[in-house]
């Protein structure tokens, strides 16, 4: 029997934000309803209800917070997405006191979105993470690189085991689609998989977050959360950015590890939890520890085994391959015919030192499939940010380019040597050209043209430019 679509609701006064999202939504085969004021939704969900909520903050009538609020009570079991600005922190702070699964900040990225829904409906079992999801990141995982090889050793050595793991590298290295094939390889692969960027959630919300909260623990607190910890019991979590951390959190984390127990901010009674950890981090933890900045003892904890993600820039060989794979993505999101790549401009790229290593190597074949003209990209296509030549650049290998044609050209016709013909042409065009600049000032030429003054005298003579 085919798997049902997933049905998303989305709440917002603004008819674009209604629009956007239920094309994204639609596109990914999603079942969207949408409505402009909270007290609709509110009429509607009496005789049915969703598998995922979208609501805006400020509304006419009824906030979404306040919405938030009434629905903890009728529907607990309705993860809900807040959508909010990014820097309006405090509607951020009341959205996850207030028990949202997350929070979308203005503006948003399609994507982004598309994939918190996801995320959401697996939190509450509604979409079980699938085989071809799993393998999907799997396969995005691309390296033939002698340190990807390790990379994918060192996940091999580790199937079937359940031991934590740190996961180092710069930003952007995938140190995630690592996590997400260790838990896919892992006793533990029916089980849910959980991910948190710790650094991207205030500080003063991350306790709850990872280990919940009980109604009325503090103001705003209006119904039991389920903390991260819960969502990933019998499965994995992974913490991302795990260097970022608090001191106190640091503490709560390893008691954690170690007793396999916590209590919801909160609570009085300790819940006990079987999850596999794994973390990661783009710093130096052990340079951390030393400056007293990270605790020894949970990092001794967490590095039991360590994964290290090299930057694409150590990995140049990979590029060809990455691009043939995310410029296909590229275009299949976009619905356009998937472009080649041109010698030169694969020269380029691999050339290039990628400092935001995969994560801007993908974000720069959307780019590159949405700006390049044709069905082939080019050198000219490269932009300067991303290895590309500069426009001087660009108009000097064009000269020697065309220069090379016309020797091509009389070596085929002629017999005649080539410097006899194209010398007088060459010295004419620069003599003509500096003297243009100067107003005629023979003097100024000749310093433009690199010779003394008789020397520019007798040029001209000799090419009848007097």
């Amino acid at each position: 029997m085919a798997k049902r679509p997933l049905r998303v609701w989305v709440v917002d006064d603004d008819q674009s934000v209604r629009w956007v999202l239920e094309k994204a939504l639609k596109q990914a085969d999603m079942e969207t309803r949408s409505f402009e004021r909270a007290e609709h939704l509110l009429a509607a969900i009496d005789e049915d209800a969703p598998d995922v909520l979208i609501t805006d903050v400020r509304m006419p009538g009824m906030s979404g917070l306040a919405l938030l609020e009434r629905l903890r009570t009728t529907r607990p079991e309705l993860p809900i997405i807040v959508i909010t600005a990014h820097s309006d922190l405090e509607n951020a702070v009341a959205a996850y006191k207030g028990g949202a699964f997350e929070y979308l900040p203005k503006p948003f990225d399609i994507d982004e979105a598309v994939e918190l829904v996801h995320k959401a409906a697996r939190s509450s079992g509604v979409e079980p993470e699938t085989a071809a999801q799993s393998h999907a990141a799997i396969a995005s995982m691309i390296g033939q690189a002698p340190a990807m090889q390790e990379v994918f050793r060192s996940i091999g050595r580790l199937a079937g085991s359940s031991m934590t793991v740190l996961i180092t590298g710069e930003s952007g290295t995938g140190k995630e689609l690592v996590a997400r094939a260790l838990h896919d390889h892992s006793p533990r692969a029916k089980k849910t998989f959980v991910a948190l960027n710790t650094s991207a959630i205030a500080s003063e919300l991350l306790e709850s977050e990872l280990f919940g909260h009980e109604k009325g623990s503090f103001t705003g607190a209006d119904s039991r959360r389920i903390g991260r910890f819960e969502q990933a019991d019998g499965g994995t979590l992974f913490l991302d950015e795990i260097g970022d951390m608090s001191p106190a959190l640091q503490t709560r984390l390893l008691r954690v590890l170690a007793e396999s127990e916590f209590y919801r901010v909160g609570g009085q009674t300790p819940i006990k939890v079987d999850v596999r950890v794994i973390a990661a981090t783009n710093q130096d933890l052990a340079r951390a520890v030393k400056e007293s900045r990270f605790r020894e003892d949970l990092f001794h904890r967490l590095n039991v085994i360590r994964i290290n993600t090299p930057p694409l820039r150590q990995r140049r060989e990979d590029i060809p391959l990455l691009l043939k794979h995310y410029l296909a993505e590229s275009a299949e999101e976009i619905g356009t015919p998937i472009k080649a790549i041109d010698a030169d401009a694969l020269d380029a790229l691999q050339a290039y030192s990628w400092p935001g290593n995969v994560r801007q190597l993908v974000n720069a074949t959307r780019r590159l499939t949405v700006t390049a003209p044709g069905g082939v990209i080019t050198a000219q296509d490269i932009p300067a940010d991303l290895g590309g030549e500069e426009p001087p650049q660009r108009a000097a290998k064009e000269w020697t380019r065309m220069l090379a044609a016309w020797a091509e050209r009389e070596i085929h016709n002629n017999d005649g040597p080539l410097l006899e013909q194209a010398m007088p042409e060459f010295e004419k065009t620069l003599i003509e050209i500096a003297m243009s600049r100067t107003n005629g000032h023979r003097q100024e030429a000749a310093k433009l043209l690199g010779w003394g003054r008789n020397t520019l005298a007798r040029k001209m003579k000799a090419l009848h430019l007097d």
